[in-house]
């Protein structure tokens, strides 16, 4: 069983009179990994413990299994939580607890298992996320990267159908990088849920997701097939991905018009987007991501609604696989191109926002 979809419409949020972000719609395909951008102090975060239901938004739903989780009850709110395994920043085990009783510890809270049959579930989601011989280590006696997959194992004792993972890549160097990326993949191999990343690493969202999003000047900027992010020329876009200075994202917040186009000017030609890498597949011995089929029928049928790039990129991804009989049609002639285009696309200073 495929994990669950998650439908967010409308959703917004604020701390008093600041404003994190607003009408943000967006719907999580079932057992599909979807990546979230945005520069520091956009509220990604906040969007997790939202999407959680930790915090109460202002307006919007977030519809689950047809359960609105911002109007139900808390008791039913209670049980809709059971869906969720969260990978937070820092693991966030106990430190006074070996890994053994951290990762038993929401099968103990929420569960009448039997000691043997917890015993039985931990040792399978530590040996998911290669921990097995670690059972009896503290937190603070293992790398950054350990207690990463500690709290994975931990994330997926009660076998989720949503998994978030809350910037999993912060304090691990490349290479740990690298190996959790891959963790992650396999996983969802595994378990076909439904996952959710927020993340500042370029690299995992060229290479993990079936989809991106990104959040700027406190909107949900985009959300889609990877292609369309990884593709797009906004000046946002390829500034972040770059990670280069000039363009319109500032130190703290956005720029205004005329400093960034001062700065583009200042430096001339700039190189465009990185090139499109491979999303990661499953390890050797693993079963094919079962998402995979059901993205690509769901990709194909809204692809004459996507930018030039994105479906040049999408159409030479299945290249080598499409099935017989699959040939452009009249909607996949250019000049029938239809932007994604929201309706409040424009923001108060009258620019268009990224779709």
């Amino acid at each position: 069983m495929p994990g669950v979809e998650v439908k967010v419409e409308g959703l917004s949020k604020s701390f008093g009179r600041a404003n994190i972000w607003s009408d943000v719609t967006l719907t999580l395909p079932p057992g599909e990994v979807s990546v979230l951008l945005g520069p520091s102090g956009t509220g990604k975060s906040v969007f997790l413990k939202t999407l959680i239901g930790l915090l109460k938004p202002e307006r919007g739903s977030i519809v689950i299994h047809d359960t609105d989780l911002v109007r139900c009850s808390e008791s039913r709110l209670y049980e809709l939580r059971k869906l969720f395994g969260v990978l937070f920043q820092d693991g966030a085990l106990f430190g006074s607890m070996n890994l053994y009783d951290n990762i038993a510890f929401p099968l103990r809270e929420h569960t009448k298992f039997s000691e043997a049959k917890i015993a039985d579930i931990v040792a399978e989601k530590m040996e998911m996320v290669g921990l097995t011989g670690d059972e009896k280590k503290l937190p603070g006696e293992i790398s950054g990267g350990m207690r990463k997959r500690a709290g994975l194992a931990r994330a997926l004792v009660l076998d989720p159908e949503i998994i978030l993972f809350d910037e999993p890549d912060s304090g691990l160097d490349p290479v740990r990088t690298a190996y959790l990326n891959q963790l992650i993949i396999d996983l969802n191999a595994q378990t076909d849920a439904t996952f959710l990343i927020v993340t500042h690493d370029i690299n995992t969202a060229q290479t993990v997701p079936d989809n991106i999003g990104m959040l700027y000047r406190k909107h949900l900027a985009m959300f889609g097939p990877r292609e369309v992010l990884l593709t797009s020329e906004e000046p946002v876009v390829a500034q972040f991905l770059n990670g280069r200075r000039q363009g319109p994202i500032g130190m703290s917040e956005e720029k205004d018009t005329a400093q960034a186009e001062r700065e583009l000017a200042e430096a001339g030609e700039l190189a465009g987007l990185p090139p499109l890498k491979p999303q990661l597949e499953p390890s050797a011995g693993l079963p094919e991501r079962r998402a995979v089929a059901r993205r690509r029928e769901r990709v194909e049928s809204m692809l004459h609604t996507l930018p030039h790039a994105a479906r040049d990129a999408i159409r030479e991804s299945y290249a080598d696989e499409a099935p017989t009989g699959w040939m452009p049609t009249v909607d996949d002639d250019p000049t029938t191109q239809l932007p994604v285009v929201r309706e409040d696309s424009v923001d108060p200073e009258g620019r268009h926002r990224l779709s």
